[in-house]
């Protein structure tokens, strides 16, 4: 079955499902709709829960090792799976389809999973998991489902914002999920269950545009080194942790590359800029990276997004911060 993600609450409700799959390249909406399946089992009795990070793909024998034992703790388990890559490879492909043949009494099987491209839904494991998961796919916010999220995020707390309020709150977060949520929460402390206005925010709330990784993509895909590299200081100035920046980055890098190899198989520019979610405002910017970066120079970005990524986890040594700046010397250089 798949599902929104507004739809999710309701049947976490009615019916726990055996498996449940949430995919995307939005952390906050997906870290939050895994938190909600995680409390809706415990609620239901799943206490124990064994933890599985796909990180090399050598951890895929732990999925068949985990559904076949028996909690000495509890009845019910929940295995909660994390895989940021969402490709999961040949070892992959077969535990998942394994698991989906015969799923386990008393298991729920969580998999948390980075965004997941058309052709990975028409492969076998996922065909596998749809027969018997809940599917629910997190796309990032854009125009009025943006206001609208903000707006109920802040009725959650009992406040309200006037549409002066509502506008200028998501001027100044610009997109950022993150920022959104730490700013209402700010809002709530200082002011509590009541209603918002526009002289409120713009005296409480930080401006996030100033030094916002979104704000960061635009000068890397613009090419405009100096400015990247001052906003990439100020975000580390400011506490912004660095996977949210790394994230950023191999996000729109994987964006590009996609676009290019699709391009090279006759697609249609505009429709794949509709497909990538690639809006009127960014174009230019996409487009001159397009001509600026190849197809090597891309993946030697994600290369170095990935040693960024052990230097954060400690498994290389390295500043992640000295990292994410040569990172932003490869996509910005002219």
């Amino acid at each position: 079955m798949r599902l929104k993600l507004d739809q999710l609450t309701a049947a976490l409700q009615k019916q726990l499902a055996p498996v449940y799959l949430v995919s995307g390249d939005e952390p906050l909406q997906l870290g939050e709709a895994a938190d909600d399946i995680r409390r809706a089992a415990r609620d239901a009795g799943y206490i124990t829960r064994e933890v599985i990070a796909i990180d090399t793909g050598n951890e895929w024998p732990q999925l068949s090792f985990e559904a076949e034992s028996i909690s000495i703790f509890s009845d019910k388990k929940l295995i909660d799976l994390r895989w940021p890559s969402g490709k999961p490879g040949l070892e992959g492909s077969k535990a998942l389809t394994g698991y989906c043949q015969r799923p386990p009494e008393d298991t729920i099987l969580l998999i948390t999973a980075g965004k997941l491209d058309g052709a990975a839904q028409k492969a076998q494991w996922f065909q596998a998991l749809d027969r018997v998961a809940t599917v629910v796919q997190v796309w990032p916010l854009q125009g009025q489902e943006w206001l609208h999220w903000l707006q109920r995020r802040a009725e959650r707390k009992g406040m309200h914002l006037d549409e002066d309020a509502l506008k200028s709150l998501a001027v100044r977060v610009e997109g950022n999920l993150l920022a959104a949520a730490q700013e209402l929460e700010k809002l709530y402390i200082l002011h509590g269950a009541k209603r918002i206005n526009k002289a409120m925010v713009e005296d409480e709330v930080a401006d996030s545009a100033r030094f916002d990784v979104f704000k960061l993509m635009e000068a890397l895909l613009s090419g405009k080194l100096n400015r990247a590299v001052k906003i990439l200081a100020g975000l580390r100035a400011e506490g912004v942790a660095a996977p949210v920046v790394l994230w950023a980055i191999s996000r729109e890098t994987r964006i590009l590359l996609n676009i290019r190899s699709e391009l090279k198989s006759d697609g249609h520019q505009e429709a794949l800029y509709k497909k990538y979610q690639v809006w009127d405002k960014r174009k230019q910017s996409v487009q001159e990276s397009l001509q600026r970066l190849k197809t090597k120079e891309l993946q030697d970005i994600l290369l170095a997004s990935a040693n960024v990524d052990c230097q954060i986890k400690g498994q290389l040594a390295g500043d992640e911060w000295e990292g994410l700046f040569q990172i932003c010397l490869l996509f910005a250089k002219r």
